[in-house]
C-alpha cells in the first residue's frame, strides 16, 4: 500500500469504512446487521454518519467471521508510525469512554 493510500484509509470516516466493508462483502445492511447482531437501524444511523458505533460494537464488526479489518498495511510501515497509530488509537479510546461516561450522568 502506498503512502497516498494508507493516508486515505487512515483518515477514512467509520461510515465511509463500514459502507466499504459491507460491499466488499456483497452484503446488503440487512445482511450486515444479522451477522453483526445489531439492529438495521443502527447500520442505516452509520451509513448516514449520524451516529458513531460504541466500543463493543465495534468488536462486534472486527470480529465477525467474514469481515476483517485490514491492518497489514501498519506492519509495513516504520516504528516511530506504528507508535504514533497506537498513540492514536488509545487517544481516541479513551475519548469515546470519557465521552460515554459523561453522556451516562
Amino acid at each position: 500500500m502506498d503512502k497516498q493510500s494508507l493516508t486515505a484509509f487512515i483518515t477514512m470516516t467509520f461510515s465511509t469504512r463500514f459502507i466499504q466493508l459491507r460491499k466488499e462483502h456483497q452484503l446488503t445492511q440487512q445482511e450486515m446487521t444479522d451477522k453483526c447482531g445489531m439492529h438495521i437501524t443502527q447500520d442505516r444511523c452509520y451509513e448516514a454518519e449520524q451516529a458513531q458505533p460504541s466500543i463493543e460494537i465495534l468488536k462486534k464488526i472486527a470480529l465477525t467471521n467474514t469481515l476483517q479489518l485490514k491492518f497489514e498495511a501498519v506492519s509495513q510501515i516504520s516504528d516511530e508510525d506504528q507508535r504514533t497509530i497506537q498513540s492514536l488509537i488509545d487517544g481516541m479510546i479513551l475519548k469515546h469512554t470519557a465521552t460515554q461516561l459523561s453522556a451516562a450522568k
